[in-house]
């Protein structure tokens, strides 16, 4: 339970994230519109880590730095996704 809850907690804004930042990228964006959700999850995930550490502390706290972690790598799957170019994957299919 000391790792599930929070990987629950963060897998729906990660899914959000994922699936916006996929969105984006089919209808062609701007590199920044296609990175701000991954940015705006990062820093959650900081801001998430900095409560837990700072003003929560022990059991609890680890368990928001866990979820902190989680958001974290959600934001950089996210970003991996943002950074991928669409006409590559067009060239590939064709």
């Amino acid at each position: 339970m000391f790792f599930g809850m929070p990987f629950l907690i963060a897998a729906v804004p990660g899914a959000l994230v994922i699936l916006l930042t996929l969105w984006f990228r089919k209808r062609n964006l701007s590199f920044f519109v296609r990175l701000l959700p991954s940015i705006l999850t990062f820093c959650a995930a900081v801001l998430t880590f900095l409560y837990g550490y700072i003003e929560v502390r022990g059991f609890e706290g680890a368990a928001y730095g866990i979820l902190a972690l989680f958001l974290l790598s959600f934001s950089i799957l996210g970003s991996v996704i943002a950074t991928k170019s669409v006409t590559k994957q067009n060239q590939v299919k064709s």
